[in-house]
């Protein structure tokens, strides 16, 4: 296929799915397997049209993010989040994917590993849906700092590409004590730096692998991805307030069984 149409599909794929509990890169791995779209410079793609999504969520969000630059009231414990519920939910990620980083993308992006982790990440989803803990914080700003920083820590599970972002910090969150709409709006906020730190770091150590010519593919999925996902976030904050999260972990064991009849067999 059409380097060009591939972008405009993956980008499509991440739009739709970053956001959502069923992992975002593992869907533009397999989907990338089946149109043909592999290699090096396609794993570093995969992690860079996520920006596209991210830019999103930093257009929706603009003003909470705007009143992070307010140094005196984002540090303070003001009753609302702040720079240090956020740095407190990037820290385990940022020191784990540091370290990790070239492991996961040498043994851990492939089709494979990516079903094994969708249907791991299923089982969390269960779990946290069903353990009807006592929620504690119904709102975003209601997140105290120890429950940012357990966060983050359930967070790194989605350096495992499948288990996705935002299916693990929510579920974290709701195992900690937060909403369902809580845990997903502070999931947001927090992918903005994390991804931005994880999208430069990628783009720094593939740049013997890319070119300019490559811009205009980078450029084609970002920019699907960032008109998805604008429509992706807003419909998904309306519906998981009235849905259970166990449905996307059903959807989730489909999909490692649908993709496995058709990659495998």
């Amino acid at each position: 296929m059409n380097d060009f149409w591939s972008a405009v599909i993956l980008g499509i794929v991440e739009g739709l799915t970053e956001f959502l509990p069923v992992s975002s890169t593992g869907h533009m791995i397999l989907t990338a397997h089946l149109i043909g779209f592999t290699g090096e410079k396609a794993k570093t793609f995969e992690i860079v049209v996520q920006l596209g999504a991210v830019l999103a969520v930093f257009v929706l969000y603009w003003r909470r993010f705007f009143g992070f630059l307010n140094l005196k009231q984002s540090l303070s414990n003001s009753g609302r989040v702040n720079l240090i519920h956020i740095a407190l939910a990037m820290l385990p990620a940022v020191v784990v994917g540091l370290a990790l980083h070239d492991l996961v993308k040498k043994y851990l992006f492939g089709p494979g590993t990516v079903l094994i982790s969708l249907v791991a990440g299923g089982i969390l989803i269960i779990i946290a849906d069903r353990a009807r803990v006592r929620v504690t914080a119904e709102t975003m700003d209601d997140i105290t700092y120890k429950q940012a920083f357990g966060i983050g820590l359930f967070q790194c599970l989605a350096l495992w590409p499948g288990f996705s972002r935002s299916g693990s910090t929510i579920s974290g969150g709701i195992l900690l004590g937060t909403s369902q709409k809580a845990a997903a709006e502070f999931t947001f906020i927090v992918s903005v730096p994390i991804m931005f730190a994880a999208t430069f770091l990628d783009l720094y150590k593939s740049r013997d692998l890319l070119s300019m010519d490559d811009l205009g593919l980078f450029v084609t999925g970002l920019a699907a991805s960032f008109i998805v996902a604008m429509i992706a976030v807003v419909t998904f904050l309306n519906i998981i307030k009235r849905l259970s999260l166990s449905w996307f972990a059903y959807y989730r064991f489909v999909l490692a069984i649908v993709f496995y009849l058709i990659l495998f067999l």
